[in-house]
């Protein structure tokens, strides 16, 4: 008998991330449940958010082995690539929920600008806290995320360390490959374009999914999103990235959980070397690096045989760490 992929990107096609089933049909065939609904937040913005639950019934955790807090990248969302990746985890037993950042997804907010990322680190504590409550204190709780969620994630774990069981970090962004910054002298004049003109698509810059997705036909997928952007970044978003870079890089070491790091070694949009110098700085004593050779920056956008090796690598992890905080909480 034929073993089921661990990944469910190996039922999508070119137009849908549910390939030929419905949305109903997909999660009712993975055994899980799913809801979704809007928060209203702080700056008056609606803001999507979803939930993937392995059991039937929400209010029984005792099959939950823990929860994952899922942060989607830049031009990404919840309900694509993403949705697919918690879709993955809940069914191997965690409780998994994302949110779409504003203006990305089906969130408020002018397209793909975040000219600052504090409130929107706001909206992911807030969402998460709130979903968290709805399970036992005692069950662990992870953050996964990809590319500039990864530097998300780490913002939110360095706010509150003793909240969180562990890190993966997909593609993070800790630091933006030289072929994606913006040409100089652009790159040092780009404070001028952002307080000129802060939401204009100024920065020139190679299309972020052509370079992300090795299959040619999860790129396809990728830009047949109704919500998905391939334009030029806004020069205020720019700069924000930038900064997000630099005021990570100079943290590093303040990085305490157990961490899980997985990269492609050919990833053309967050470099490599940022993930590497985070590994060897960080003060988390059990922390993982994964770099796999010839893989791009959207590792679920390779062959299937590669995307069922890093999500066999990241699943694996997940139930370990998962298992041994439980065990650590019910010795104490």
């Amino acid at each position: 008998m034929a073993v089921a992929p661990l990944h469910p990107i190996a039922e999508a096609n070119e137009r849908s991330p549910f390939g030929d089933f419905t949305p109903d049909q997909f999660y009712d065939r993975h055994g899980i449940t799913h809801s979704s609904s809007f928060m209203r937040n702080a700056r008056g913005m609606n803001i999507f958010t979803q939930s993937w639950l392995p059991i039937k019934n929400d209010h029984d955790s005792k099959q939950v082995m823990g929860i994952v807090c899922v942060v989607h990248g830049f031009t990404g969302e919840s309900s694509w690539f993403v949705q697919l990746t918690a879709v993955a985890m809940a069914k191997q037993g965690f409780a998994c929920c994302a949110l779409d950042h504003q203006g990305h997804g089906l969130s408020d907010g002018l397209s793909t600008h975040i000219p600052n990322i504090e409130p929107v680190l706001d909206d992911c504590q807030a969402f998460f806290s709130n979903f968290r409550s709805r399970f036992p204190p005692s069950l662990p709780a992870f953050l996964y995320a990809e590319s500039l969620g990864g530097a998300m994630a780490l913002f939110l774990h360095l706010r509150d360390k003793r909240s969180w069981s562990g890190l993966i970090l997909n593609g993070a962004m800790c630091g933006i490959s030289p072929r994606f910054k913006p040409p100089w002298p652009l790159e040092h004049l780009l404070w001028i374009a952002a307080a000129v003109a802060p939401t204009w698509r100024l920065v020139p810059t190679r299309g972020i999914p052509r370079a992300s997705f090795k299959e040619e036909w999860k790129f396809r997928l990728a830009v047949a999103s109704p919500y998905r952007t391939a334009r030029k970044p806004r020069a205020g978003t720019a700069l924000e990235l930038l900064r997000i870079c630099k005021v990570l890089q100079e943290r590093f070491e303040e990085v305490e959980a157990p961490m899980l790091v997985v990269h492609g070694e050919e990833d053309r949009v967050c470099d490599p070397k940022g993930v590497e110098e985070l590994v060897r700085r960080a003060g988390s004593k059990d922390k993982t690096l994964k770099i796999y050779e010839g893989m791009w920056h959207q590792l679920v956008g390779e062959p299937q045989e590669n995307v069922e090796k890093v999500f066999g690598d990241i699943i694996n992890w997940l139930k370990e760490r998962a298992t041994r905080a439980r065990a650590h909480a019910g010795a104490q």
